[in-house]
């Protein structure tokens, strides 16, 4: 195995002390201009490779950010992470990205070692509910900052940036009742988890304001997957009074209802209309194309970013705390279209 390179490798490559290659490598302002392009033009020939860790011993900052995700093969959370890594990039910071795999045993073992790595803070989407915030209790001592984006835990003094799920949901269910639909079902994700249970209860108070009877038997549970959103959809389909609309808290389960109704040769909109929820991509390249709530993901992704260089500036970082709730919107298509 060939030996790293060091510092007093540079150093003695270009006859200067370990101590000036230091500082120019961390930029200095003790340190010209071009001594310093010389080192790091050297230290990229040499293939040298800074220790983040004993950086942040040193310094007690390593320059690295821990972003703590379900899924990375979900387009929302990639967009909340190109605009993670939009705002810390340009600061010098580094993102390290896990996935828990909705695995909460696993979410926590992600957070201790990030923890154990140093990082300068933790923006995460957890996997947990309200109802289990207290595994998270002990970890959220620490003086590290976190910052919840979209799924989060009601801790007062933890920061957190979500978008108005409730309103969300309301929206989308009065924008169906508008279009005429009289019978309007829904697909809900864990409801433990806050946003699926705002979600469900914009539902609810869309159809009690507007005259509408709650039916048990309309809300069906699912994992969000479209094998989950065929089966819901085959499962509201034979009961003796069939829905003839769909709000679903996820797209990705209205994609296998929209298959599932398709097959059925129900035409949507004319027979049948869908809302959907997160706006992925494919819902506008779809025919009929999906209806659905949009959550700036690349403004959430932004906004918990400038929330944590905001307490890493602070001299009073962990107690500083803000609970920013960006606004909801409904992109309209065809697919829940009925009224010309």
């Amino acid at each position: 195995m060939s030996k790293k390179t060091t510092i007093y490798d540079i150093a003695k490559e270009l006859d200067i002390t370990a101590a000036t290659v230091s500082r120019a490598l961390n930029e200095n302002p003790r340190i010209s201009k071009n001594t310093r392009e010389l080192v790091l033009a050297t230290a990229v020939k040499m293939n040298y490779k800074q220790n983040r860790l004993a950086l942040a011993l040193k310094s007690g900052k390593s320059k690295s950010v821990g972003v703590v995700i379900p899924f990375i093969n979900r387009n929302f959370f990639s967009s909340v992470i190109r605009g993670i890594e939009d705002e810390l990039y340009p600061k010098g910071y580094h993102v390290i990205i896990s996935q828990t795999h909705e695995e909460k045993d696993r979410e926590l073992k992600i957070v201790q070692n990030l923890l154990n790595a140093q990082v300068d803070g933790i923006l995460i989407s957890t996997s947990h509910s309200n109802e289990e915030k207290d595994k998270f209790e002990h970890i959220l001592k620490k003086t590290t900052p976190f910052i919840f984006f979209d799924r989060k835990l009601d801790f007062p003094d933890i920061s957190s940036v979500t978008v108005d799920d409730y309103q969300g949901g309301f929206d989308a269910t009065k924008h169906l009742i508008d279009q005429g639909c009289k019978r309007i079902a829904h697909f809900y994700v864990n409801h433990e988890i806050e946003l699926y249970k705002n979600r469900l209860l914009g539902y609810k108070d869309a159809l009690t304001q507007n005259g509408f009877e709650i039916i048990p038997e309309y809300m069906v549970p699912l994992k969000n997957d479209m094998e989950a959103g065929m089966e819901a959809a085959e499962r509201l389909m034979k009961l003796p009074l069939p829905p003839d609309a769909i709000f679903s808290s996820t797209d990705n389960g209205l994609l296998g209802a929209v298959k599932y109704l398709q097959q059925l040769s129900i035409k949507i909109p004319e027979d049948f209309c869908v809302v959907g929820f997160s706006n992925e991509p494919f819902t506008q390249f779809l025919e009929p194309s999906i209806s659905s709530v949009d959550q700036s993901p690349v403004e959430m992704g932004k906004m918990a970013a400038k929330v944590f260089l905001e307490q890493m500036d602070s001299e009073q970082s962990v107690k500083i705390h803000k609970q920013l709730i960006l606004p909801s919107k409904l992109i309209i298509r065809k697919s829940s279209s009925k009224i010309k």
